[in-house]
C-alpha cells in the first residue's frame, strides 16, 4: 500500500472525525519522522516469572508491567526503556509509553523513536492512536488481527509546522490534565457511593438509620411493642402453619388424627446464642431465621438443558445481582408439568438465596416483586417465606449487609471455582430482629438511599461518558487546527495537504 492509497483509503474510512488536518497542514509518512524497530522472536522456552530480564510481550503493552521474564542472552538494541513509545500489532491494535522498567522487546510489538526535530514523541502519542483505531477497523480477519510494520510506517500522520507542533501538545495535554482530573473526581465518587450503601446497610441493621421505636415512643411519652414481643407471634404462626400444613397431610393419607399427639412432632426452632453477638437497641432482640422463617426453605426445581426453550419462566442464579434482577418476561423458559409449576411458583414476598454459586456471588437474595412472577427458581436457589409482620425487604437487606452476608456465609463449603450453603446454614444464621414498625420504616428508608444511589450512579456514569467524548472532541479539535496559533507557512518538500 503506497502512501496516497493508504492516506485516501484511510482518510476516506474515518467515521470519528480525528484523522482531519488543518488546511494549512500537510501529512508525512510515520516512517519519514521515525524509526521503527521490530520485536525479537525469543524462545518462548526460555520465559519464566522470575530471574532473567523483563520481557514486553503484546499483552503488557497497554498496562505499562509484565510478568514475564527471558532468561539467555539478548541484543541490547531490544532494550526498551522507561517512556519508549510502543505499538501492539495484533489484535486490537494499541500504542502506548512504557510505564514499566527496562525490558527486552517481543515479537509482534515495536518500538517507534521519532526524531524530536521534526515530530516530537508527545505529539506522535496523541495523534497516533485515532489511525490504529482507523486501521484496526479496515483490517477484517476471521481470527487474530495483524498489523505490518510497513503499515505503520505508511500511517499518514498529520505535519503541523514544527513551531505549532509544540502549540498543539501543549494545549492538549492541557485539556487532557483537566479532564483526568475531573474523571478521577468522578471515579472517586463511584467508589464512595458503593461505599455509602455499604455504610447505609450496616447503619440500618445495627438500629442507626431511623429513630427507634424506642427513641420516637420516649419522646411521644407512649408505649411500643418490642421486638421479643414481635418474635412470640411470629413463633406461633410459625407453629399454626406448621399444624395447619401437618393435618391436611395426614388427612390427605387417610390419617386423621383423634388426639393431639401428632403435634408432638413439632421442631422448635433453632435459637440463637446471643452472648457473643453485638448488643442491639432498646427493643430489639436477636433471633434466627429459623424462627422467623414460617414456609421453607425449599431447594429449586433442576432442569435439564433439554426442557429449556418454551413454557414457564425460571428464575436461574444468574438472573438476579446485588441490585439488579431480571423481569419474569426476560427469563429462560422451561417446559414443565403443572404439578411442578405449582410446587416450585414464586409468590411476591418470597425470599430467594443462592445456595452453590462462585464464592463471589454465593447468599446473595431477591425479594419476589410482581414483575418477578409467574416463575419458578431452580435448583442452585433456595426459597423461604418470613411470618407477616416482619418485611421480606428487611431480611433481605441484613442478608445484603457486610455482618449478614459474614455470618450467613459462616458455615459455607468452599471449592476451587464453587461454594455452597445447605439449608441448615441459613436457618441457623443469627438475625438482629427489631420492632415491626421499625422494621418497615429501616427497609423504606433503605430502598430511598437505594433510589438516590441509583440516580447519582447513572448521572456520574453519564459524565463519565461525556468526559469521554470530550477527549475524542479535543483531539478533533486539535488537529484541525483549532487548539494552536495557526502558522500558515507550510515546511518545504512537504506532501500535498489533504
Amino acid at each position: 500500500m503506497s502512501f496516497t492509497e493508504s492516506l485516501d483509503e484511510l482518510v476516506a474510512s474515518d467515521r470519528s472525525g480525528l484523522l482531519g488536518i488543518a488546511p494549512w497542514w500537510s501529512r508525512v509518512r510515520l516512517g519519514d519522522v521515525c524509526s521503527i524497530l521490530n520485536g525479537f522472536p525469543f524462545s518462548s522456552s526460555r520465559f519464566g516469572s522470575e530471574g532473567g530480564t523483563p520481557l514486553i510481550r503484546i499483552r503488557d503493552v497497554l498496562r505499562g508491567s509484565t510478568e514475564t521474564h527471558y532468561v539467555g542472552e539478548f541484543d541490547a538494541a531490544y532494550l526498551v526503556r522507561h517512556g519508549d513509545l510502543l505499538v501492539g500489532m495484533d489484535g486490537d491494535f494499541n500504542c502506548a509509553s512504557w510505564a514499566g522498567p527496562d525490558a527486552l522487546l517481543n515479537q509482534r510489538v515495536c518500538k517507534l523513536v521519532p526524531d524530536e526535530a521534526r515530530y516530537p514523541r508527545r505529539l506522535l502519542l496523541l495523534a497516533l492512536p485515532g489511525y490504529l483505531a482507523a486501521i484496526n477497523r479496515k483490517t477484517s480477519s476471521i481470527t487474530v488481527k495483524h498489523l505490518s510494520s510497513r503499515t505503520v510506517q505508511e500511517i499518514p500522520l498529520p505535519l503541523p509546522p514544527r513551531h505549532e507542533q509544540d502549540q498543539l501538545a501543549d494545549a492538549i495535554e492541557s485539556h487532557f490534565s483537566r479532564l483526568d482530573a475531573a474523571t478521577a473526581t468522578l471515579e472517586r465518587v463511584q467508589r464512595n457511593l458503593e461505599r455509602y450503601r455499604a455504610s447505609v446497610l450496616k447503619a440500618a441493621v445495627e438500629g442507626r438509620l431511623v429513630p427507634t421505636e424506642a427513641e420516637l415512643a420516649k419522646k411521644e411519652g407512649r408505649s411500643f411493642e418490642p421486638a421479643s414481643v414481635l418474635l412470640k407471634r411470629i413463633l406461633a404462626e410459625r407453629r399454626r402453619r406448621w399444624e395447619e400444613a401437618e393435618l391436611a397431610k395426614l388427612k390427605a393419607n387417610g390419617k386423621a388424627p383423634t388426639d393431639d399427639r401428632w403435634k408432638t412432632r413439632y421442631e422448635e426452632p433453632a435459637l440463637v446464642d446471643a452472648e457473643h453477638l453485638p448488643e442491639l437497641p432498646a427493643g430489639w432482640c436477636w433471633a434466627s431465621l429459623d424462627q422467623v422463617v414460617v414456609v421453607g426453605p425449599q431447594n429449586g426445581l433442576y432442569v435439564p438443558k433439554s426442557s429449556y426453550g418454551r413454557g414457564t419462566s425460571i428464575v436461574r442464579v444468574d438472573d438476579y445481582q446485588d441490585q439488579f434482577s431480571r423481569a419474569a418476561s426476560d427469563l429462560l423458559r422451561v417446559s414443565i408439568d403443572e404439578g411442578r409449576a405449582e410446587t416450585y411458583g414464586l409468590a411476591v414476598g418470597d425470599l430467594l438465596v443462592n445456595r452453590v454459586n462462585s464464592p463471589t456471588h454465593l447468599g446473595k437474595s431477591l425479594v419476589v416483586e410482581a414483575r418477578h412472577v409467574p416463575a419458578v427458581f431452580e435448583s442452585n436457589i433456595m426459597r423461604m417465606r418470613v411470618a407477616g409482620g416482619l418485611p421480606p425487604a428487611f431480611v433481605h437487606y441484613y442478608l445484603c449487609s457486610l455482618d449478614g452476608r459474614r455470618r450467613l456465609l459462616s458455615n459455607a463449603k468452599w471449592a476451587v471455582n464453587q461454594a455452597s450453603i445447605n439449608q441448615h446454614d441459613v436457618l441457623t444464621t443469627p438475625l438482629p430482629l427489631p420492632p415491626a414498625e421499625e422494621a418497615a420504616r429501616i427497609s423504606m428508608a433503605i430502598e430511598e438511599a437505594v433510589v438516590v444511589k441509583s440516580s447519582v450512579q447513572a448521572s456520574v456514569g453519564a459524565t463519565l461518558r461525556h468526559v469521554a467524548r470530550l477527549r475524542q472532541s479535543i483531539l478533533k479539535w486539535a488537529f484541525e487546527g483549532r487548539l494552536a496559533e495557526p502558522h500558515r507557512t507550510a515546511p518545504a518538500g512537504a506532501a500535498t495537504p489533504r
